[in-house]
């Protein structure tokens, strides 16, 4: 019975190329496709990751919370959902803890300080080498042109 359920778990998940390596303190961008009525659109939601549950299981969730019109807004979605067309990662910050609960009762403004954005090491790209010229010298014309009568 066991290994049924384990076979329906890995059937059930979507492959981790789909899916970006997610972190507590991510700020994500997740489309999901709403129906409203008959027709069907994607609607976009960016917010930061404050909490990751399910480990390998087929029903891991996370909780995705962004301040709007300074009200929080949170939610909870199934990775292996339908309705998430799909996840962008937008930047990663720096997170002490795996659960971000602290977050909900924090400002905007004093959590730009706590949480600092941390350069991957995917995206550190070399800096452009360029070449300095020095400057051409001034064409300057014979003295004698200089002084005119």
């Amino acid at each position: 019975m066991n290994q049924k359920l384990v076979e329906f778990n890995k059937k059930q998940r979507r492959t981790f190329a789909e899916l970006p390596e997610l972190q507590a303190g991510d700020v994500i961008k997740v489309y999901r496709k709403i129906k409203e009525g008959a027709k069907e659109r994607t609607q976009m939601f960016q917010g930061m990751v404050i909490a990751l549950r399910g480990g390998q299981s087929a029903s891991r969730t996370i909780t995705v919370r962004k301040v709007s019109f300074g009200v929080g807004v949170e939610l909870v979605l199934p990775l292996n959902s339908p309705q998430i067309e799909k996840i962008e990662f937008v930047k990663r910050t720096t997170a002490r803890r795996a659960k971000l609960y602290f977050v909900r009762d924090k400002s905007v403004k004093v959590l730009s300080r706590k949480l600092k954005e941390v350069a991957l090491k995917d995206s550190r790209k070399p800096k452009p080498v360029v070449a300095e010229v020095a400057p051409e010298a001034p064409v300057v014309a014979n003295e004698e042109e200089k002084i005119v009568e």
